[in-house]
């Protein structure tokens, strides 16, 4: 029995050693710093080296290698196969597991990578080294790095789980993208499997360096809003000196008006912390509020307010009441009668009053003073607008130049997903509004006959060469839209961050029922309430009424995009009664068939 145990321990003590071996990680293999005719010796000092750029123009003669990242289309054949052109003319197949690291980079502008891969085991024996090329997408900046094995060795198919290494590439752009190609040399005519291709992006100035080093990134982390009867106090952190970020603003919504407040801390009494007053918010309202740096697309943080009523501590006295009571129906007395003698001699003095200047009079009480708009809002309010694209391309430019004339007549920052393709694109439709509905101000949803077929089931669409690429998520955004306004009203917020709007001919019946707790616009008539409403101000106030250039329904189209707008309608207007009688047209052939 003692034996059998021995034999048994004696094997475990013997396995402990190789399961510790199998679990050690491969190191990764750098390339060396080796020259290029050390390669072509084959010296074994120079098993895996990086190709510079002065050694192919020593030994080829080119002169141009910036226009390739400092490549050459052939490697294999014009710096190894000289002597033996076949050990070049093999199958390889491209390499597994491209993977980026970043490494230090001391400038603050820009980051490194490193690229790492392991290589494929058909044709491992015939592997003459790796082509790496990194390059920014859109743009037309190319970094290449040649790394070549010596012309005597031949891999084993052990070494597929080697992880070779490229030299740092230095000064990549923050926050881009780039595209990474490794490449198996030799590259033969006929093969397509040679390269494995990764996108990837750069660290972030946020990321790299941190919140408190990047000026276009940073935004108040902490907000405190503290309420003592009327007075609203709300506390921030301020950004570090070194950013120079001097000034900031703050701007509340709530109740379809706007609160916009400068902010200039001083310095001098506190450099971390600054606390400032809000006035004039109404009791019992909800305000979405928003605090950034005074500068070009800072970021911005978010907060609410709700403005509780305050409540008194002790009421009056009796004795208190009465005494400031009974001088004040005194003086009210006598008040009352001195205007009952002023009336009477005035009512015995209207018979000499020439009545040709009444009417004068009276036109010149009811003037109203013009207060026009000064247009320089610091900071404009973001405006998404979604559509369907249901009701054809008629339709859809009509969007477009409503979203045009809004954004360079109503001082507004307009997010249409036809402007921004590429960002639609690389997110996914649903992504990018989800996104856009988080970040904007305002959403704008443009109602339409075919917004509310494409909701109805027993409704049946044929003309499908008429819908655009947002025509079937179109839907699920309503859906999303609504239950936004769904939740923010259970909730008791302000609801004036979604919008309705119809173009002149369309009809509020094609309104959906989830947006019928939003504002509701008609367009170009309710042009002055939609400007209104993004700006949080009042159109009208005693003895003055506010005047903005060029937004009127008699007057937008008087510029250039007004005038294109108003053509745009017009053109999608008798586009879609077109097609309507056409249906119609259609069903009473049918009737007459049957």
């Amino acid at each position: 029995m003692w034996r059998s145990a021995l034999t048994v321990y004696q094997l475990l003590v013997v396995s402990q050693p190789l399961r510790a071996q199998t679990e050690v990680p491969v190191a990764a293999v750098a390339p060396q710093n080796c020259s290029l005719e050390c390669l072509r010796q084959g010296r074994p000092e120079c098993e895996y080296c990086r190709v510079s750029a002065d050694d192919i123009k020593k030994t080829l003669g080119f002169n141009s290698l910036h226009i390739s990242g400092g490549c050459i289309p052939w490697p294999c054949l014009e710096l190894l196969g000289d002597e033996d052109p076949s050990i070049c003319e093999h199958y390889v197949q491209a390499p597994n597991d491209v993977k980026i690291e970043f490494v230090h980079e001391p400038n603050p502008k820009y980051d490194t990578a490193v690229i790492s891969w392991r290589p494929s085991h058909y044709g491992i024996a015939f592997l003459r080294g790796f082509r790496v090329y990194v390059q920014a997408l859109g743009g037309t900046t190319v970094a290449c790095q040649l790394l070549l094995f010596n012309r005597n060795v031949s891999l084993s198919a052990s070494k597929a789980q080697t992880v070779y290494k490229s030299d740092p590439f230095p000064g990549l752009s923050l926050g881009s993208r780039y595209a990474v190609t490794v490449m198996a040399l030799p590259v033969p005519e006929e093969w397509d499997k040679f390269y494995q291709g990764l996108y990837f992006s750069t660290r972030s100035c946020t990321e790299k360096n941190g919140l408190d080093q990047c000026k276009q990134d940073w935004y108040p982390r902490h907000v405190d809003v503290q309420q003592e009867g009327s007075n609203i106090t709300v506390t921030f952190n301020l950004a570090p000196t070194n950013l120079g970020i001097r000034e900031y603003y703050c701007q509340c919504n709530g109740n379809g008006k706007m609160k916009y407040t400068d902010i200039v801390p001083d310095s001098s009494r506190n450099q971390t912390h600054h606390s400032f007053q809000l006035s004039d918010l109404h009791e019992g309202t909800n305000y979405n509020c928003t605090i950034a740096a005074k500068q070009v697309d800072a970021v911005r943080k978010r907060f609410k307010i709700h403005v509780t009523g305050s409540q008194k501590d002790s009421s009056p006295s009796f004795a208190v009441v009465l005494a400031l009571c009974l001088p004040a129906a005194a003086i009210f007395g006598v008040l009352l009668a001195a205007l009952l003698c002023w009336r009477s001699k005035m009512h015995r003095k209207q018979v000499d009053v020439n009545p040709e200047i009444l009417p004068l009079d009276e036109e010149n009480k009811t003037q109203k003073e013009v207060v026009l708009w000064a247009g320089d809002t610091p900071t404009p309010p973001h405006l998404l607008i979604c559509y369907s694209g249901h009701d054809g391309p008629a339709h859809v430019k009509a969007v477009m130049q409503l979203g045009a004339f809004v954004q360079q007549h109503m001082a507004t920052k307009v997010c249409l997903d036809l402007w921004d393709s590429l960002g639609v694109a690389e997110e996914g439709r649903m992504a990018w509004y989800c996104r856009q509905i988080r970040e904007s101000d305002f959403v704008l949803v443009i109602c339409s006959p075919g917004l509310r077929q494409s909701r109805d089931p027993e409704v049946t669409r044929d003309d499908k060469l008429d819908l655009t690429p947002n025509a079937c998520s179109s839907e699920a955004i309503i859906q999303l839209i609504g239950e936004e306004l769904g939740r923010a009203k259970a909730r008791g917020e302000d609801l004036s961050k979604y919008m309705a709007a119809v173009f002149k001919y369309s009809q509020e019946t094609d309104i959906p029922t989830e947006l019928r707790l939003a504002s509701h616009y008609s367009l170009p008539r309710d042009l002055p309430l939609l400007f209104s409403h993004l700006h949080g101000v009042a159109l009208h106030r005693p003895g003055a009424y506010l005047k903005i250039n060029n937004i009127t329904e008699e007057g937008f189209a008087r510029v250039p995009t007004g005038a294109a707008l108003q053509f745009a309608i017009q053109e999608a207007g008798m586009a879609l009664s077109g097609k309507q009688r056409h249906v119609e047209d259609g069903q009473d052939c049918g009737r007459v068939h049957a």
